[in-house]
């Protein structure tokens, strides 16, 4: 089942962000097989990210939960709030234009 990831940093955490980030890669790369988006949610501007959205497929809530608790933004501190939710694909980009 594909869940939807919604991860909000804490007000000016880019430092952090930045310096727990390498693990935060490296854990991405090590549930590959399990991710089918994941990137950083950016503020007004565009430039600066304030949060997380990935999208999961996990077998439960359970086993997302697990992913999300040993992502190293999660164990840093860098997270004010983390919602999961199931999700359906309606859509892909191809499907709408993607750049």
């Amino acid at each position: 089942m594909l869940f939807a990831i919604v991860a909000h940093d804490h007000p000016n955490s880019i430092d952090k962000r930045m310096a727990l980030r390498p693990d935060h890669v490296e854990h991405l790369k090590a549930h590959a097989d399990k991710l089918m988006v994941a990137g950083p949610m950016l503020d007004e501007a565009g430039e600066k990210p304030i949060g997380s959205l990935l999208i999961f497929d996990g077998a439960d809530k359970a086993e997302v939960e697990a992913f999300c608790e040993s992502d190293p933004y999660s164990k840093g501190g860098l997270f004010a709030s983390v919602s999961i939710a199931p999700w359906k694909r309606v859509m892909v980009d191809a499907a709408i234009g993607a750049e």
